[in-house]
Formats: structure tokens, C-alpha cells, sequence
């Protein structure tokens, strides 16, 4: 009901969780952050410390089980999002999961199953941000024919230099990250949004740095790719091309282009450009307040909660699908062939 206490229990604040998710939600009315468990006991007294956040607990289960918490933010990497949520679910407790969802696409649908034996409870991926603002406006622009018929998409983001002595990061961990590849899921949503999902995917990747120290100075494998070409069919009818490196030094901003038969669009540092057919050049299309879009992950959430408002960035169902493409482009890359979705 509107206005009811909702109390939330955190288990791993990491960056994310500390700029935004504990913020926003203690920024919300009627609702107080009553209990946190990070990585370490440390690492918990002083984000409590810094949040005014009264219970510390130094296993995530006793976040989980305490029958004061209605709620559970989950802020870890990947590697414990599904054995969380399947034990808040279990407890009768909200879920809010950092993204990305799982380590891969079985992890997904057991999280999956579970939130839909409990519709009772309110289960949130945290979205995708980057085009949060232009999503509505590229929908509508879509929807009125601007470009026409979808032929092509190209998304290209590619940062940062190679070199063999960055320390092993834990998005390079298979063991911590699963099948999630630099910002792949993270565009396939956002296109999602736009066009729907894939039908099929052929990919080639390649780790140029096969093995990396970790803070302990140990030599870790790197199973994740530093460098990713995708070629996907869309159901929609077009074809959409991701270039993902983390090798492509001085590449520039991050591009996403739709070529349509009548005119191209064009996203990139936030801003949204089109041109049609006839015109010289792209222009910059102005985002009117009526469909700007922004950040209100937090406030979706409780509002769910508090039966005003149905989750739309991102629902598990949405989340299993990235999760799907994701899994299917490692596989193509194992098996050097081309693969088909759903899995």
C-alpha cells in the first residue's frame, strides 16, 4: 500500500550502490536502509558509517533472513546475483539486482522461474543507463517512420589502450562476471528497446593478454574477451553489427547508428542526431521534457513495491533475454558457428 514503512537490506555496495542506489532510495519517504553486508566487515562499518545505515552483518544470509527487511538490494557481481535472489524469493523479500543479471542464461531463468512463482514480489534488474534520455524519443521517431523500415545497426564502442600490465580486474574473472562481455549486454538492452531482440548471432573475439596478475600478484587466466566483432539478425528485419573493444585507443565516443530506408539516426555522447533522405547532413534532434528519460531506477522500484507502478527497466524477462544473447555470442565464438535465439 502507498505509504507503508519499506525497509531494505543491502548485500554488496559497491560504486554503483553508493552513487545511486543507497542515495536515491534513502532520498525516497518511507523508506529507511536499516542493514548492509559488503565483501569485508571493513568494507560494511564503513559504508554504514558513511549512510547512517544501523545493522552490519558480516554474512549476506542474515541480510537476507532478517524479518525486518522487506526488501534486498543487490549490488555484487554477477557470481552471487542468482544464489541471492533465489534466497530472498525464497524469504518472501523484494528484489532489486544490480545488473548485469547472471552469469549466464540459466542463472537467469532459475531467477526467472522463481519471481514468476512469486508475483507477489517485485523483482528488478537495474537497467541499462546510457540511453535512458533518447529511448522514448527514439521509439516515437521509430514509430513515426522517420527513417523508414530498420535495415542496419552498428554499434561501436571501444576504449582504452592494450597493455599487458593492467592488474586482472574482476570483469576479466569468468569466475566472478560468467559470460558477460564489456558493455555487450548492456547495448543489446538498449537496442532491445528500440527494435526487439535477436534471432541469431555470429561472433569473433579475441583476448590478446592471455594472462594477467591479480592484486595478490598471481597470474590469472583471461578467459573474456579484449576485442568483439557480433553480427546479429533481428527479428525486426535488420541486421546489427557490435564492435566492442577494450584495445581500440583514441577510437572516440561510443556510436550507435540506425540506417533506415528513409534516413539514419544517430546516438552518441548522450545526444541524438537524424538526417532523412534529402537532407546534407545529420542534425541534433531536440529531446522534449515530454519524452526525456533519466534515472529513477530507485523510485520505480518502490513504487512497485507500493503497487503504483509496474517495473520497466528492466524486468527479468527482459534480463533473460540479454542474458541469452550474451551466452549465444561466447558460444559462437566457441563453437565458430552461427547460433540461434532463444537458446
Amino acid at each position: 500500500m502507498p505509504g507503508n514503512k519499506i525497509r531494505i537490506g543491502i548485500v554488496g555496495a559497491g560504486t554503483n550502490t553508493k552513487l545511486k542506489h543507497i542515495p536515491g532510495l534513502q532520498a525516497i519517504e518511507g523508506v529507511e536502509i536499516i542493514s548492509v553486508c559488503n565483501r569485508s566487515a571493513e568494507s560494511s562499518e564503513r559504508v554504514a558509517g558513511e549512510f547512517a545505515i544501523a545493522k552490519v552483518f558480516d554474512n549476506w544470509r542474515q541480510v537476507v533472513d532478517d524479518p525486518q527487511v522487506d526488501a534486498i538490494v543487490i549490488g555484487t557481481w554477477p557470481y552471487m546475483h542468482c544464489r541471492i535472489t533465489l534466497a530472498a524469493l525464497q524469504a518472501n523479500k523484494h528484489v532489486l539486482c544490480e545488473a548485469r543479471m547472471a552469469m549466464n542464461a540459466a542463472e537467469a531463468h532459475a531467477m526467472l522461474s522463481a519471481s514468476q512463482n512469486r508475483p507477489d514480489i517485485v523483482t528488478q534488474i537495474v537497467p541499462s543507463p546510457m540511453t535512458l534520455r533518447v529511448d522514448k524519443t527514439i521509439k516515437r521517431l521509430l514509430a513515426d517512420d522517420y527513417i523508414g523500415d530498420v535495415l542496419a545497426v552498428n554499434v561501436i564502442d571501444g576504449t582504452g589502450s592494450s597493455d599487458p600490465n593492467t592488474p586482472f580486474h574482476w570483469r576479466l574473472d569468468f569466475d566472478l562476471s560468467g559470460y558477460n562481455t564489456m558493455s555487450l549486454g548492456i547495448w543489446y538492452e538498449a537496442i532491445m528497446r528500440w527494435l526487439g531482440e535477436a534471432t541469431n548471432v555470429v561472433a569473433k573475439g579475441k583476448v590478446f593478454t592471455k594472462m594477467r596478475r591479480d592484486q595478490f600478484g598471481e597470474l590469472k587466466a583471461v578467459k573474456i574477451p579484449e576485442h568483439l566483432g557480433v553480427v546479429a539478425d533481428m527479428a525486426c528485419g535488420a541486421q546489427a553489427h557490435f564492435q566492442l573493444s577494450s584495445v581500440t585507443g583514441f577510437a572516440g565516443p561510443a556510436m550507435v547508428y540506425l540506417f533506415g530506408n528513409k534516413g539514419t539516426l544517430l546516438f552518441t555522447e548522450n545526444k541524438l542526431y537524424g538526417a532523412k533522405q534529402g537532407d546534407k547532413k545529420l542534425q541534433e534532434i531536440d529531446i522534449s521534457q515530454e519524452f526525456a528519460g533519466g534515472w529513477r531506477v530507485e523510485e520505480e522500484f518502490i513504487n512497485a513495491i507500493r503497487g503504483t507502478e509496474k517495473i520497466t527497466h528492466t524486468t527479468f524477462e527482459d534480463g533473460v533475454k540479454y542474458m541469452e544473447f550474451t551466452e549465444a555470442v561466447i558460444k559462437s565464438m566457441q563453437l565458430r558457428r552461427e547460433i540461434t535465439l532463444p537458446l
